[in-house]
């Protein structure tokens, strides 16, 4: 699937490697070496890189545990993985160098607004095969959980009865599983994408000082759209955990 500013670098016993790809490896690393480092310099006074990946840490746990309850164990590597990962991978994006660092060809349109024509690095969530892949992950491993948490009966009770009308309702919410596909990827693409636009066209209009405040909006939205995976992704882990159906108690 071809997205805007996607290109291969170079591949692999036939398998291509493109720059989105590259970019996610970069963000692998910098996660690793982040964790590392903390892990090799833990300290009870914690310094400035250990306060800020405890204080992240200890707000999407607190906010799993209030959400989540006693599933917190099962839910929070999700939710913590997830807004790690995109939040950094935006953030990452708008650092000098993406999109700019790559071969130019001696062409006008190669050269138009001053873009390589094989940039090294393209921000991974403006790339839908990531976003997709990111939202299959999520959305698969929602059900797993809920299977593992309801057993396989009582989830599938969630979607289908002998009742017309929970039938129905059921046959909704299967649906609804299906196309949290598209709004889980397309959100995050569509907000991404749009911003790299908008910083690209300031950029070309005035190079210096009017894009900064664009800049600051764009590294807002990079962590905003973080949280906002995530915490979806936590949501649809808590309902789908949940009992569908909870039994009366017997008076």
């Amino acid at each position: 699937m071809e997205t805007s500013g996607l290109h291969s670098v170079f591949s692999v016993a036939g398998i291509r490697v493109t720059n989105t790809l590259l970019a996610t490896l970069v963000v692998d690393i910098v996660i690793l070496l982040v964790v590392f480092a903390v892990r090799r310099r833990l300290k009870a006074v914690p310094g400035t890189l250990q306060g800020l990946v405890e204080s992240v840490v200890d707000y999407l746990h607190t906010t799993t545990e209030q959400v989540a309850g006693s599933r917190t164990a099962l839910i929070f590597p999700w939710v913590a993985v997830f807004f790690i990962f995109v939040a950094l991978s935006n953030l990452i994006g708008l650092l000098p160098g993406y999109g700019t660092i790559g071969i130019y060809h001696e062409t006008g349109a190669f050269l138009r607004h001053g873009l390589p024509a094989m940039p090294f690095l393209h921000v991974s969530t403006a790339d839908l095969n990531q976003t997709l892949a990111l939202a299959v992950v999520s959305v698969v491993a929602s059900n797993a959980l809920a299977i593992r948490v309801l057993g396989l009966g009582t989830y599938l009770k969630r979607f289908f009865a002998l009742n017309p009308l929970l039938l129905f309702v059921g046959l909704l919410e299967l649906l609804q599983e299906f196309t949290k596909f598209i709004t889980f990827s397309f959100r995050l693409y569509g907000n991404i994408s749009a911003g790299e636009a908008v910083l690209g066209t300031m950029s070309d209009l005035v190079a210096f000082v009017v894009p900064v405040p664009f800049l600051g909006f764009e590294i807002l939205v990079a962590v905003i759209q973080g949280m906002i995976f995530a915490l979806l992704t936590l949501a649809f882990m808590t309902i789908l955990t949940e009992p569908h159906h909870k039994e009366e108690k017997s008076t």
